[in-house]
């Protein structure tokens, strides 16, 4: 139990009855049932509030507890069994095998009981003792489906924070590492960690990041949605200024570049603060195999950027105002293809975008194997369908398909959904501008991407401002031997990170 619960603010309205106030410091009386009349008080007389009667050193004493949040093989096997095989040596030797600490004050009972602990209350002691007996679930730390990877550790975080803590404790051995616990949400009071090096983060970032986090004034607060809307400098943004994963192991690098780490208990996503645009583009696969064929597929990954949000505009601003620029057969090609279209591209093109959203959506919502059909379904029986109703082109087929496999080609879900919305407004700057409109809608988004900012950190770095030493990470990546700085955008405390020399190379 954490005394320093800021979430005892929750104590801090009045409840009057039978003469008790739940303000400030309570101390526990030496009557066993004005005790018991407070914690009651406290939980609004839950249900689930469980008292049992039990005898301690011939005094009346009671055991409380929530049902719903303790285990009750601890309960039956660790409490009770203790004192039902007491000694004379006292209730405070009886408990030196458990996790158990003792304390006077009727407010700290109440949080522990919320937070799964017991209360032992003995009639006549002003002094109670609080007991370990949270009901924790914990699935299997098994890979995230969405971050796949083929080298690497296979393993990702789950729903419970102590657990996510221990693996990144496990990727950096360092007495370096330091955690910093937060609650937020009056009602919903989520537990929330902070991590970072520090010998490494930066004082300002770690207490900026501290103090978005403290200011967040809610009743709810579910993460990691929540957090990242609280805490984002500009929230009406597209472009996602936190990196989400599930990973350990990205983490753990992110950790070492001077970066800040947000968990939270009851979700299994890690939100990493300050990152770069290129970030999201990055993958743990790119540090697990050669240098070489790495930067190829991270090369690939960027092209398909441009590709996901710029080639619908350029059919449709091609087919509409510039079409003399095709060769003379493929323009015969394409013509012969929309003889029976009735409607224009920008019609065919957001026609076939929607129904493949549309079809995305209910693969995701539905059960796997029910899923499948609907890519079936969609993919082939609705796709031949409609062109051969006459509502759109092969060609615009054949477009739209190329521009969705592109976005899934994002390691990143939040910045994949960005990338697929960007589209829409550059096929109508396209489709009434042409070539122009896209110029224009390009030059916007650059600018935009150039003003950016998380945590005080520039989101396009290092191209703005272009730093021309964290370029051997951008685009390509350079060996691993090469990468003997930190990057600026995180402002570490320590830029160098390795000193390594190739001296060892057998010279002919």
């Amino acid at each position: 139990m954490d005394k320093s619960n800021p979430f005892s603010t929750h104590y801090a309205y009045l409840i009057q009855k039978e003469g008790v106030f739940l303000t400030g410091h309570n101390p526990a009386s030496f009557e066993l049932n004005k005790n018991i009349s407070f914690i009651e008080q406290a939980l609004f007389y839950t249900d689930d509030l469980k008292k049992q009667s039990i005898s301690v050193d011939g005094k009346d004493g009671i055991l409380l507890y929530i049902d719903s949040l303790v285990d009750q093989e601890i309960i039956q096997t660790h409490i009770l069994a203790t004192l039902y095989n007491k000694t004379d040596s006292g209730p405070h030797q009886m408990f030196t095998t458990l996790n158990s600490q003792k304390d006077t004050d009727l407010r700290n009972a109440a949080d522990s009981l919320i937070e799964g602990y017991s209360i032992l209350m003995v009639d006549g002691a002003e002094e109670f003792y609080i007991l370990s007996s949270e009901k924790t679930y914990a699935r299997s730390t098994n890979e995230p489906e969405n971050e796949g990877i083929i080298r690497g550790p296979h393993n990702g975080f789950i729903e419970q924070l102590s657990v996510n803590l221990n693996l990144i404790r496990k990727q950096i051995i360092s007495t370096s590492l330091i955690v910093r616990y937060f609650y937020v949400g009056s009602k919903t009071r989520t537990k929330v960690a902070i991590m970072y090096m520090q010998d490494l983060a930066n004082p300002e970032l770690v207490e900026e990041v501290e103090k978005r986090i403290q200011a967040i004034s809610s009743d709810l607060v579910l993460p990691p949605g929540f957090i990242q809307e609280f805490t984002e400098d500009n929230p009406f943004s597209l472009f996602p200024q936190q990196l989400s994963t599930e990973r350990p192991d990205r983490v753990a690098a992110n950790l070492m570049e001077g970066r800040v780490t947000i968990l939270a208990e009851g979700s299994p996503t890690a939100l990493i603060a300050p990152v770069s645009f290129f970030a999201f583009y990055q993958s743990p696969d790119d540090y697990n195999g050669r240098w070489i064929i790495s930067s190829f597929l991270r090369m690939i990954r960027m092209m398909s950027f441009l590709i996901a949000f710029t080639l619908p505009a350029i059919y449709i601003a091609t087919i509409s105002f510039h079409s003399a620029i095709l060769p003379l057969e493929l323009a015969h090609t394409i013509k012969k293809s929309l003889e029976n279209v009735p409607f224009p591209a920008i019609v065919e093109a957001m026609l076939l975008e929607v129904i493949f959203e549309v079809l995305r959506e209910a693969g995701i919502r539905l059960p796997s194997r029910v899923g499948q059909t609907i890519g079936i379904v969609g993919g082939l029986v609705i796709g031949d369908a409609i062109v051969r109703a006459g509502l759109v082109s092969y060609t615009m087929i054949i477009v739209v398909s190329l521009t969705a496999i592109s976005s899934f080609l994002v390691p990143s879900h939040e910045m994949s959904s960005a990338v697929r919305i960007l589209r829409f407004p550059m096929m109508i700057a396209a489709a009434l501008f042409g070539y122009i409109g896209i110029a224009f809608g390009m030059l916007i988004l650059l600018i935009h991407l150039c003003k950016l900012e998380t945590f005080g950190s520039p989101y396009f770095a290092p191209l703005a401002p272009f730093r021309l030493g964290d370029m051997k990470d951008v685009f390509i990546r350079f060996p691993i031997w090469t990468l003997q700085q930190r990057p600026h955008d995180s402002r570490p405390k320590k830029m160098k990170q390795q000193n390594y020399s190739r001296s060892w190379k057998r010279r002919e």
